[in-house]
């Protein structure tokens, strides 16, 4: 009995991994060209941008002696093809390096809408979802897809 409960939640365990990849490594759905985020999300996540990023990653995004570029064609060649998700995960995880938890969740969601719009991608009239798996969903592409 024992090991037919233990067994049962083993396989519940891999059903529940094997869907939560899925979701994870499913298509984009959707481009940064569909308007993903609002201007005022973009507007809040300036602000933080100014005093969270721009010590390292400079006032015009352009990165610095540490810090990568988070606009232009470098940026745009490193991340063309990802997702938003992967974008906000990276944020999310690692920035700023020092003490990535001193900037919350909701700022850097706002904060990578920022880094859309100075990178001219359009906003639209729904912020970016909260949910990693949704922003998964949405692609970065470089140039604009041809419809």
């Amino acid at each position: 009995m024992k090991f037919n409960l233990a067994l049962a939640g083993i396989f519940g365990v891999a059903a529940i991994g094997a869907l939560s990849w899925n979701l994870l490594a499913q298509d984009p759905t959707s481009s940064v060209w569909d308007g993903v985020y609002t201007q005022a999300q973009a507007d809040r996540g300036q602000a933080i941008y100014k005093s969270s990023c721009a010590s390292c990653h400079g006032d015009q995004l352009a990165g610095g002696e540490t810090a990568p570029p988070l606009v232009g064609g470098t940026f745009l060649s490193n991340w063309d093809g990802l997702t938003v998700g992967q974008l906000f995960e990276r944020t999310r995880t690692g920035m700023p390096p020092a003490a990535p938890a001193k900037v919350t969740r909701a700022a850097k969601l706002d904060t990578v809408a920022y880094i859309l719009s100075f990178n001219r991608f359009p906003p639209g009239d729904q912020e970016l979802p909260q949910q990693t798996a949704m922003m998964n969903t949405i692609k970065i592409e470089a140039e604009r897809p041809k419809k």
